[in-house]
């Protein structure tokens, strides 16, 4: 069994493959949206504002028992081979996902390319270096064995991002021990609380660069797959805010 996490904090239209389970993430002391809240069970959610799709992703971590589990958003999904008259005609099927699945470990979007910095320096000048400073501090402390592997991807000009993966739960259990315990202890050294609501959202922003961490130490076999917004991407306000924060050291204040 596949199980897609789709983290979701909004009535949104969902892809119809039975895999994909949307998931109300921050769905603490809100109303229902009528689908699977991230607040039940064993959950984080109440930490959504800062974890961003990490609430969904741990609710699954802890309570799903499917041979595979997966995480994509309400507005972005991976792409299959189908066309259609609008995106949603074009999310990968089960079908695919288990075709994939025959021949490699995990299911990965296609990097982002940075092209002209590293990702760390992409860090630091549209969020707060000092934040990846510590997480790399505590990777040293408490899993050392992969500092190598963090120090070589912060060099790196390219990364698989958003969070978004499929892998077998086995797999996945393993991954989300490495991540969420590094996060645990990023949490009690870091004063998000005093930050604008946009760079609050840290820890779901770090752990996007641990899972190449992970991937590459592990040396886990993996497949690209593209991705596909359900929403217009505007590139040239992205690009734009992307050579503002590299030139003239103006943080990100939104997401695109």
């Amino acid at each position: 069994m596949i199980t897609i996490i789709t983290a979701t904090h909004k009535p949104y239209r969902m892809p119809a493959d039975s895999m994909y389970l949307p998931v109300q993430v921050g769905a603490a002391g809100r109303d229902s949206i009528g689908c699977q809240r991230d607040d039940e069970g064993l959950n984080i959610s109440s930490l959504n504002p800062y974890y961003c799709e990490l609430t969904g992703l741990y609710w699954g971590w802890k309570n799903l028992n499917s041979d595979y589990i997966g995480l994509a958003h309400y507005r972005r999904h991976f792409r299959g081979n189908k066309k259609g008259e609008t995106p949603f005609d074009s999310v990968i099927s089960e079908a695919e996902v288990e075709k994939l699945l025959q021949t490699t470990d995990v299911i990965l979007p296609k990097k982002r390319r940075y092209y002209i910095e590293s990702i760390k320096n992409h860090y630091a000048h549209t969020h707060y270096k000092e934040d990846l400073d510590k997480a790399r501090d505590i990777i040293a402390k408490i899993y050392p064995d992969y500092l190598i592997s963090f120090d070589k991807h912060m060099k790196s000009t390219s990364s698989h991002m958003f969070n978004m993966f499929i892998m077998k739960k086995e797999l996945a259990d393993q991954y989300c021990e490495f991540l969420f315990s590094i996060l645990k202890e990023l949490q009690k050294q870091v004063n998000y609380r005093k930050y604008d609501a946009f760079q609050a959202r840290l820890f779901g922003r770090i752990s996007e660069l641990l899972l190449d961490v992970w991937i590459n130490k592990n040396h886990i076999e993996y497949k690209e797959v593209p991705l596909i917004s359900m929403e217009p991407v505007p590139w040239l306000k992205k690009g734009g805010a992307f050579l503002k924060a590299k030139f003239f050291g103006k943080k990100y204040e939104g997401s695109f």
